[in-house]
C-alpha cells in the first residue's frame, strides 16, 4: 500500500479541523444554554502551566496552515502569540484554515516529497524532510492541541463524544 503526502498531511488536517470546527460550533450552542461568556471560554486551561483555549486553536490551525506553507518555503516559524478574536472569529479562523487546504491540489503537495524543511524556533533549529516533519512533529503537535481543545470543552461540561473528535472518517466506499 502507497500513501501520499497529500493524504498524510493534508486530508488528515482537514479532517481533524473539521471535527474542531463541529465541536467549537456545539460548545457554541451549550454555552449560550447555559449563559457561559464566551470570552471567558476562550481563557479556560487544562491546567495553570498551560497555554489557553485561544492558544489550543490557534496552533491547530497554524500546524495546518503552516506546514503546508512550509512545504514550499522550505521554512515552518510558529508564531506563539495569540492574535486577539472573539469566539465567532476562531470559528472562523478554523474554517478558513480548512478552506485553504481544500483549495490544494495532490499533486501540488505531493510535489514536495523529500523537500526538506527547517523548523525554527527563537535559536532552535531542527532539520527534517518534510514527510518526517508532517509525521513526526506537525500532526502530533497539531492533534495535541486539537485534543487540548477538546478536553477544555469536556471538562465544562459541552456534551462531546469520541465521534466528534474523530470527525468524517475516509471510509471505503
Amino acid at each position: 500500500m502507497t500513501i501520499s503526502l497529500y493524504q498524510c498531511s493534508v486530508l488528515s488536517y482537514l479532517q481533524t479541523l473539521d471535527a474542531v470546527h463541529g465541536f467549537l460550533m456545539r460548545a457554541r450552542e451549550h454555552f449560550s444554554r447555559h449563559g457561559t461568556n464566551l470570552q471567558e471560554v476562550l481563557s479556560l486551561r487544562m491546567h495553570p502551566d498551560m497555554r489557553p483555549f485561544s492558544f489550543q486553536l490557534h496552533s491547530v490551525a497554524a500546524h495546518a496552515t503552516g506546514t503546508i506553507e512550509a512545504m514550499h518555503s522550505g521554512t515552518f516559524t510558529p508564531t506563539i502569540d495569540i492574535p486577539e478574536r472573539d469566539y465567532p472569529a476562531w470559528l472562523d479562523h478554523i474554517a478558513q484554515a480548512a478552506t485553504k487546504l481544500r483549495a490544494l491540489e495532490p499533486g501540488e503537495i505531493n510535489a514536495c516529497q523529500g523537500k526538506r524543511v527547517m523548523f525554527e524556533l527563537g535559536d532552535l533549529r531542527l532539520p527534517f524532510k518534510i514527510e518526517d516533519f508532517v509525521l513526526s512533529f506537525s500532526l502530533p503537535n497539531f492533534h495535541f492541541h486539537a485534543t487540548t481543545a477538546y478536553d477544555i470543552l469536556r471538562a465544562q461540561g459541552v456534551p462531546l463524544g469520541k465521534r466528534d473528535y474523530l470527525g468524517r472518517l475516509r471510509l471505503d466506499k
